[in-house]
């Protein structure tokens, strides 16, 4: 027979106990993951003082206690620890033969959306490098004969007509290099899978950026060293990372600011596949800068080609990101807020056989 302790630990949703008084008594993994608190800081503390609901639950708690009911609360933004607040289904229900004490079920709904979106981004992601390739084939041949031309043209113009044909060139090479980065948006091989260690990628990642676009800025590490390997390729997952910290490293517009590179595990998270199907995402890597945050018009849709928060950026980084994660069979998503914005990467284990 499951024992209780069994049971409850195996539960997916955060879930905990609260008594009479409102103080926290049990706690699942899956709420110390959530809430990102131990169990040890959780416990006989005022349940409303360790989860932040944008909702007023007191009365409603008390309500359900004292009729014995449980109560039901949908789309509420529900936070805690570090995190910002996610979009969640509450449940209360008494607990029998416990006078006066409650459980209390947290069902993140944020991941059903962002695994939809993430969907949705790959499927745009694939028709933009067709059309890419495409489009870049066929404008750059016109492009150079333009540049040629202006060339031409200016070998018999007077100085003072000679900006004109300059700009014409200026321009044209500029349109070119547009065409390169969309080049190489298209041609991404599909990734060759190994075991890898991803401290060792961040390593290289921040290096690098320290080195260059991201010198002005303090980097900070807040390593898992116990997490196991991915399968992944190396590569590839070092163009993601070096792309999210260089997107940090701007949103600062030069000035000095933070970035903070994360690594984790959580254990409940899975992604679900369109056959039904599911596979663990417990390896977990976050990017976080204290910048401005997202436009809020944009943030829902920035992992899709062309939709860029930046003056004069292409919206394909992004959209390259999310098609390298989703080929990892990975996930990414984004929560943004002013003075904190996190990009978090979520990877499954390399198989036993294969580390």
């Amino acid at each position: 027979m499951i024992s209780f302790e069994e049971l409850w630990s195996s539960l997916p949703v955060p879930a905990l106990t609260v008594g009479a008084d409102d103080l926290i008594g049990e706690i699942n993994p899956a709420a110390e993951s959530f809430l990102n608190q131990s169990e040890k800081s959780l416990k006989g503390r005022p349940v409303w003082d360790k989860i932040m609901v944008d909702a007023p639950l007191d009365d409603a708690l008390d309500r359900a206690r004292a009729n014995g009911v449980p109560l039901f609360v949908n789309d509420v933004d529900v936070g805690g620890g570090e995190r910002a607040p996610k979009l969640c289904n509450i449940q209360v229900a008494p607990l029998q033969n416990r006078q006066g004490s409650m459980l209390i079920l947290i069902e993140p709904r944020e991941y059903a959306g962002r695994m939809r979106r993430n969907s949705k981004s790959k499927t745009a992601a694939k028709s933009a490098i067709g059309m890419a390739e495409m489009l870049a084939h066929e404008i750059k041949n016109p492009l150079a004969g333009i540049t040629g031309a202006a060339q031409l043209l200016s070998m018999n113009l007077s100085n003072g007509d000679l900006e004109m044909t300059d700009l014409i060139v200026e321009e044209t090479r500029r349109i070119v290099k547009l065409l390169e980065q969309v080049e190489e948006f298209g041609n991404v091989s599909p990734p060759q899978m190994k075991p890898v260690n991803i401290h060792d990628i961040l390593d290289r990642a921040r290096k690098s950026a320290a080195l260059g676009y991201a010198a002005h800025m303090k980097i900070t590490e807040a390593y898992d060293p116990s997490l196991p390997p991915t399968l992944g390729d190396a590569d590839q997952l070092l163009q993601v990372l070096l792309n999210l910290i260089k997107n940090a490293a701007e949103a600062s517009k030069g000035a000095p600011g933070e970035i903070k590179l994360r690594t984790y595990y959580e254990q409940y998270l899975r992604l679900r596949r369109p056959d039904g199907t599911g596979r663990g995402l417990p390896l977990q890597i976050e990017i976080i800068d204290d910048g401005p945050g997202l436009p809020p018009e944009i943030a829902a849709d920035i992992f899709d080609p062309f939709v860029s928060g930046r003056e004069n950026g292409t919206g394909l980084g992004l959209a390259l990101v999310s098609k390298i994660i989703s080929d990892h069979d990975g996930w990414i998503n984004v929560e943004s807020v002013p003075g904190r914005t996190v990009f978090r990467i979520s990877l499954p284990v390399a198989p036993k056989e294969e580390q």
